[in-house]
């Protein structure tokens, strides 16, 4: 060995020792780096796409400061344009049916049905408010679960449609039983009187037209969304709306048809109340036994009954105010389904695209996508004036408004029925009018924006319970404000609605 030989190989290996012990480091820092790294990599994950919106903590901020724009790939991708002109032909068709559901019941106030059971009345916005109860509720849960692909396979498409179909009829007999004894309890208190056979003819009356109205409807709304899904297009922007637009001319004319063959059954036959409420009662247990076999409708069935029943009571207490201000303004009846509905029916495209949009963003129920919180969704500047989608969606619908109106009560001056209340059309009139439209549309967008973010918040689906609320929302504020409408024109212009008369 050469002089120094072992000193130069015990140097050597001190180095090796020495490198090995800072590679041992250095993967020890790279498994921290890797693990902070997933970490990132789980809590920005863009939805269902499962893409990275950002590799670092500081991107990731950035990302979520974003909030819910239209470069999140669980929003919806139609353009501005396209969500107005998907919305278009729906909300004016809505709008046809709300006109001559107006019409409807300006002529029907005037029958031997609505003169001797005023009461019945008050049964009006409860069951006009089953369209969003039940129908625009069972066209938001469909489209969702189109969206989502699970309409796409026969079998279960034919499982999905026939649950919801049971599931409806057992929310509409017992809604429908609910609303009658909630109209009964408020004629007793007014009246200071109860009359067994005026709430039998409600019960049976709105029993028959619940029921039947809301088997029809459900049948095309599952019609619908699945056309829809065929050829492309959201049925988020299609569906509700349409729903709404045979909603309320179906229901007025059923009740009207049913109430009056109950009104003569029950001086003649007052049996057959009795027995058509015992038959729709026993047939419940059936309906509630098909739902419960399926998961896609057991959870709405055990769980789903506060909104539809809070709705309800919602929307009775604008059928008080309705039958209140019919007996001071009896031309205000022909303008109650079209304000109430225009409304309803622009909240419920937006609370259904909303309630899509938590659905697909991947994460359960009670968890707020891109961390969000409750509170950021109570600014009405972020909810009307901000760059996010939901935002854009609302600006669009709110655009729709005042040319609805002018063409809807331009409709209904022309088909005005001869021998009802003539309409108010005057300026002072049209302009309070509009402006009560505005009001209520922009408070029903921003509760619905709030209203999805806090419910799921709460492991409660939107899908099952926001339509209910914004629809019955929508006809207490709406008869309200008609009311005052009304109230201000003759106060500023008694001969524009004395004109009316």
């Amino acid at each position: 060995m050469k002089p120094g030989g072992g000193k130069e190989e015990k140097n050597y290996q001190a180095a090796v020792h020495d490198g090995i012990s800072s590679l041992d480091r250095i993967g020890m820092v790279l498994d921290e780096v890797g693990r902070n790294l997933d970490r990132d990599v789980e809590t920005t994950a863009v939805n269902k796409s499962g893409k990275v919106l950002s590799e670092t903590s500081s991107l990731k901020r950035k990302s979520l400061d974003l909030g819910m724009t239209a470069n999140s790939s669980a929003a919806p991708a139609e353009s501005s344009y396209v969500l107005f002109f998907q919305v278009l032909f729906p909300f004016v068709i809505a709008g046809l049916g709300m006109v001559f559901a107006g019409l409807v019941l300006s002529l029907v106030v005037t029958w031997p049905l609505f003169k001797e059971v005023p009461e019945i009345l008050i049964l009006v916005p409860a069951l006009l408010g089953l369209k969003g109860n039940l129908e625009m509720t069972l066209a938001s849960r469909l489209s969702t679960l189109a969206n989502l692909g699970h309409l796409d396979s026969s079998n279960q498409r034919r499982e999905i449609v026939f649950s919801n179909l049971a599931l409806v009829q057992v929310q509409a007999t017992v809604v429908a039983f609910l609303a009658s004894s909630f109209a009964t309890c408020l004629a007793w208190t007014s009246n200071g009187q109860f009359n067994w056979t005026h709430s039998a003819l409600m019960c049976a009356s709105s029993l028959a037209t619940a029921c039947s109205a809301s088997l029809v409807l459900s049948l095309l709304m599952a019609a619908v969304i699945v056309t829809s899904r065929k050829y492309n297009i959201n049925p988020d922007n299609v569906a509700t709306p349409i729903a709404a637009s045979l909603g309320d001319l179906t229901t007025l004319s059923v009740l009207a048809f049913f109430g009056s063959i109950f009104l003569r059954a029950h001086k003649t036959e007052p049996w057959l109340n009795v027995g058509v409420i015992i038959l729709f009662l026993l047939a419940l247990p059936f309906w509630a036994n098909y739902a419960k076999k399926h998961e896609v409708t057991k959870e709405t069935l055990y769980n789903g009954w506060t909104p539809v029943i809070s709705s309800m009571l919602i929307s009775s207490a604008g059928g008080f105010i309705l039958e209140f201000a019919v007996k001071k303004y009896p031309s205000l009846s022909t303008f109650g389904p079209v304000l109430n509905g225009v409304g309803g029916n622009l909240a419920a495209v937006q609370a259904s695209r909303i309630s899509t949009y938590y659905h697909s963003s991947g994460g359960e129920i009670g968890i707020m996508p891109n961390d969000w919180i409750v509170s950021r969704f109570v600014s009405f500047k972020r909810a009307f004036f901000s760059k996010e989608w939901d935002s854009r969606s609302a600006r669009v619908l709110l655009l729709l408004v005042v040319p609805g109106h002018i063409f809807f009560n331009f409709l209904i001056q022309i088909f005005a029925i001869h021998g009802t209340e003539k309409p108010p059309h005057g300026p002072l009139f049209t302009s309070f009018y509009m402006i009560a439209a505005i009001i209520q549309v922009m408070i029903l967008l921003f509760v619905c924006q709030f209203l999805v973010a806090l419910l799921w918040k709460w492991k409660i689906d939107p899908d099952n319970s926001v339509i209910p609320y914004l629809t019955a929302l929508g006809d207490l504020m709406g008869t309200f404000l008609l009311f005052v409408v009304f109230s201000a024109t003759y106060h500023f212009d008694p001969a524009e609605i004395e004109q009316a008369k």
